[in-house]
């Protein structure tokens, strides 16, 4: 009996760093990204064996989690300055690193004439506007630049309808509860939506690069390092930078 007990207990010892192995990794995922990382999270599984899960949300609200403990171990935001935050905080455990840079885009369900681009958006035509919270969402706040910029944004402020996130964003363009709505290029790209309604892009010029940051959390670092630091490696090598490419993203 107590040959038996021992081998049971070595057997358990010897099976706790085969568990911690097989941990996923926990990666906060900006909403505009949730197409792409999931192309992402597939061939770093194929290439790694390590599963991923992904928690997909605004920037902002994301980074108000990890502040109050959430377990995430990596941060894919949608700009610099989130995971820089978190950086200065002590929550994450370097400066982010760019590692994308994402796109607006106009996109609607409705035969709406899109032809206008953002000064468009002041005809009687366009009722409602989507937009992400800019006080979340890094697109939001860029799309608040771009109104701006042509200098229309006292017309269509009372035409808009935010969403928390990108994601809240597509829902509502796609349902049509909205004529219009300001969204990522990823979205219009990914398999699941493209060729669904039409949009345009939105010009550079109108609105500052949104330079979309990546950093290892603490949590990542102390509870899951070898896994996250793959990943960070992975996400910019030429396979992962291929994906962003055609998810419509401009690299660093």
């Amino acid at each position: 009996m107590k040959i038996f007990n021992a081998l049971i207990l070595t057997l358990a010892i010897l099976a706790q760093p085969l568990a911690a192995s097989a941990e996923p990794l926990t990666v906060a995922v900006a909403a505009n990204v949730k197409y792409a990382f999931d192309e992402l999270a597939a061939e770093f599984t194929k290439q790694t064996g390590v599963d991923v899960r992904s928690v997909v949300s605004s920037s902002g609200k994301l980074t108000a989690q990890i502040k109050s403990g959430a377990p995430y171990d990596v941060f894919l935001s949608a700009d610099m300055s989130y995971p820089a935050i978190l950086y200065q905080d002590g929550q994450a455990t370097s400066p982010p690193k760019v590692y994308a840079n994402g796109a607006l885009v106009l996109w609607t369900m409705s035969d709406a004439d899109l032809s206008k681009g953002v000064a468009g958006l002041t005809d009687s035509s366009f009722k409602k506007v989507a937009i992400a919270s800019p006080k979340l969402a890094p697109y939001g706040r860029e799309a608040i630049k771009a109104l701006d910029f042509y200098k229309v944004r006292a017309a269509v402020e009372p035409k808009l309808v935010y969403g928390e996130s990108i994601s809240q964003v597509n829902q509502y363009i796609d349902s049509k509860s909205v004529d219009v709505g300001f969204t990522a290029k990823s979205v219009v790209l990914s398999p699941e939506l493209q060729g669904k309604g039409k949009w345009v892009e939105v010009p550079n010029e109108s609105y500052e690069p949104i330079a979309q940051g990546l950093v290892i959390l603490r949590h990542g670092s102390e509870n899951n390092g070898d896994a996250a630091r793959k990943f960070y490696g992975f996400v910019f090598s030429s396979k992962a930078q291929a994906i962003f490419t055609k998810y419509g993203y401009k690299l660093p």
